[in-house]
């Protein structure tokens, strides 16, 4: 029931509501890409208390597609008693073209009187506005990007501040966000597979033999009081599409070469890899070309890496007829 309401996500582009406190300096806690695939890799367990600690061991691992991000605003925002509210933003005078598709774009807008007005203000968060450029991914059929609110965390205020005046209107890579060895959470939107029975859906208990024309259904909608049927009574309906987040992957390589790892004749319903790389040990929600937001993680398991990770040998063999 932690998963309720089952019901399809509002936006192709996943939802981030807690972002992690601390950090040494000041940078953008969260970056974005998109699924190419799955295919497996090699690699010496780092694990100590692996019962194959040391030796080379087989592991699935995900590959997205990460060119950099820009950033279009910085945007401010105050405590109340009331939530937190925006107070304030500043714009970039360098925009892309291709935002437009997304929303109108100001025109004739003062940068240096919008940080003039911002160093006024009493905030306690700064955020960015940043923006994918799927125009840069050969297997994306769009060029309309996605906007998303990505936190400013790590040192003092007046830190991120700074860091914020550096990198509006600028690009971010992936490098600038997290490092080989390390952990982040991935969040996306799961594929969907349209409406299906309550059996398929939850998992319930087939009916017996002796039951009346219908194996598949629920037994029962519930107490004869209150006289309606409550919401944790399991029924058909929407199943796949919703956002699911997962905490703690581990990176086990960022490259620059995509076709060091794109298999022979592409990835399958994607094609090839043409910019940066990321890959991940395990598996990432959604089908391929699903963007996937990444974050530093909130709630860090597993050991700290002391040495970078040995991957002896990465599969590129084809996908087809697989």
């Amino acid at each position: 029931m932690g998963y309720s309401p089952r019901k399809r996500a509002d936006s192709i582009t996943a939802r981030i509501s807690t972002w992690p406190e601390g950090g040494d300096g000041a940078k953008l806690q969260g970056f974005a890409g998109y699924k190419a695939g799955m295919t497996h890799a090699i690699m010496v367990d780092y694990r100590p208390r692996s019962t194959t600690a040391g030796q080379e061991i087989q592991v699935p691992v995900t590959v997205l597609e990460v060119p950099p991000i820009k950033v279009c605003a910085i945007r401010f925002y105050q405590d109340t008693s009331y939530g937190r509210k925006a107070i304030g933003e500043v714009w970039s005078k360098s925009i892309d073209k291709e935002l437009a598709r997304r929303f109108p774009i100001p025109k004739n807008y003062d940068e240096k009187a919008g940080w003039t007005e911002a160093e006024k203000l009493e905030y306690d968060d700064i955020r960015a506005l940043v923006y994918t450029q799927p125009v840069l991914v050969s297997g994306l059929p769009k060029k309309k990007p996605e906007l998303m609110e990505i936190r400013v965390g790590g040192g003092k205020m007046e830190d991120r501040l700074n860091y914020a005046k550096g990198v509006l209107g600028k690009p971010v890579t992936i490098n600038d966000f997290t490092k080989e060895g390390e952990m982040i959470d991935v969040a996306s939107i799961t594929k969907g597979r349209g409406w299906t029975g309550v059996t398929k859906r939850w998992g319930t208990k087939l009916l017996m033999h002796k039951n009346s024309k219908h194996r598949r259904l629920i037994g029962t909608l519930g107490t004869k009081r209150p006289n309606y049927v409550r919401h944790t009574v399991p029924q058909g309906g929407q199943r796949g599409f919703h956002q699911r987040t997962e905490l703690n992957k581990r990176v086990l390589k960022i490259g620059n070469k995509g076709a060091e790892i794109t298999p022979k004749g592409g990835f399958l319903h994607y094609g090839d890899v043409r910019n940066s790389y990321v890959i991940l040990h395990g598996t990432v929600p959604g089908p391929s070309k699903r963007i996937v937001r990444l974050r530093e993680p909130v709630r860090t398991t597993g050991i700290k890496l002391t040495e970078p990770i040995q991957l002896t040998f990465i599969s590129i063999e084809s996908k087809q007829g697989v």
